[in-house]
């Protein structure tokens, strides 16, 4: 199959979408597809070793995210010089943005399928980005109507398509998880980790994503002042890059939290596993995240997490048996991190951790296949 992947954000861009675009990309390609994505134009240097084809187009920093790129395809003559030698079989998008308008005009173009993978709450992005009611809510409707316009919408988790519904999509919903790349726990990864941040023998809570307040990291904070009033004793690792660390870190002195590690984006795959393996529990209460790889990456080297209910991680977790689910208060966080701690004996964190390993991360491959058994589907019902 020859597959047009198009995304706001693509790689060096750290973000959930970004990842998963490159993901199906690499992945699709190993299979013997033919696979080009569609994204604006980001410094990234050399890019000879992808199996896939960038095609990029024009692009400027987005006003309120400069972190991200927006532009128009079809002002750039460039892009559309290359991409007007690529006839592709099906078109997927995962963001509505610039890259998703390129997805329906190139699907309307070629009269090929065009699937939308709704992938986040773009609704509590605008109202933080805008401070407006009224525009964020615009800003749905026509992110809504992206939607409508696709010919099948996928979302990663039940808890996104409850989200899409309430922004009043009403059309049917195909749920596709995203993978994991499965690798198996090495102790030589964490000697590492422990060696690279100097870690202590005391329990370490660690937090990996985007340093953003989007994703609920004061109740971490406040979580860590209660446990350091109760007297324990625990390291407290945020491990990412992102707008909001002053604030975080401002707020962790203010609250009592500290002290607190803040390590940066970690681009060593290994060293991040290393650091999740040194963990006894990963910390995650967003309400933000669809879906959370984060928490399936931190049960592949065998640490459970605590999210909060009503979460779309929470999907994947059952409480006490391979992670831990509770209300999104940071007395009820505290007590999950004692409960794990000080109420279970080995053998119980043990088994938690077998259970969190086994039970959470969902492989590539299996979702890879669905993915290319759907594109067949749409491909030979032709539009």
């Amino acid at each position: 199959m020859k597959i047009v992947l198009c995304s706001d954000s693509f790689i060096p861009v750290i973000d959930g979408v970004g990842r998963v675009t490159y993901e199906y990309a690499q992945r699709l390609s190993d299979r013997g597809n033919e696979c080009y994505v569609v994204t604006p134009v980001q410094k990234t240097g050399f890019r000879g070793r992808y199996s896939f084809e960038i095609v990029d187009y024009l692009s400027v920093d987005t006003p309120l995210a400069p972190q991200y790129k927006s532009g128009i395809a079809i002002a750039d003559t460039h892009y559309l010089e290359r991409i007007s030698g690529i006839v592709p079989d099906i078109i997927h998008a995962h963001s509505p943005g610039t890259a998703g308008a390129e997805a329906l005009r190139l699907g309307e173009k070629y009269k090929v399928p065009v699937i939308g993978t709704f992938h986040s709450k773009y609704y509590d992005d605008l109202k933080r980005y805008t401070k407006s009611e009224l525009i964020s809510s615009i800003g749905v409707r026509i992110i809504v109507n992206f939607f409508e316009r696709c010919d099948e919408v996928w979302t990663v988790s039940n808890y996104a398509a409850e989200t899409l519904h309430e922004y009043g999509y009403v059309g049917d919903i195909k749920v596709v998880h995203n993978g994991s790349s499965l690798r198996d726990p090495d102790p030589g990864l964490e000697k590492r980790a422990r060696q690279e941040f100097n870690l202590s023998d005391d329990p370490i809570l660690l937090y990996a994503g985007q340093i953003d307040r989007k994703k609920n990291l004061g109740r971490i904070v406040e979580a860590a002042a209660v446990l350091r009033r109760r007297g324990r004793r625990f390291q407290l690792i945020f491990a990412g890059k992102g707008p909001d660390e002053d604030i975080i870190r401002n707020y962790a002195e203010q609250k009592g939290a500290g002290p607190v590690r803040f390590t940066g984006h970690i681009s060593d795959t290994d060293l991040l596993d290393g650091l999740y393996m040194a963990a006894s529990l990963f910390i995650f209460p967003s309400h933000y995240d669809t879906q959370g790889l984060v928490v399936s990456e931190a049960a592949g080297m065998g640490t459970p997490s605590v999210v909060v209910r009503n979460s779309a991680p929470a999907e994947f977790i059952t409480n006490r048996r391979n992670g831990y689910v509770v209300i999104d208060q940071e007395d009820c966080i505290a007590d999950a991190v004692d409960d794990y701690l000080l109420k279970l004996d080995d053998k119980g964190r043990s088994e938690m951790s077998l259970n969190a390993r086994n039970e959470i991360p969902l492989g590539w491959d299996p979702i890879m296949d669905e993915v290319e058994k759907r594109y067949r589907s749409l491909i030979s019902k032709g539009l």
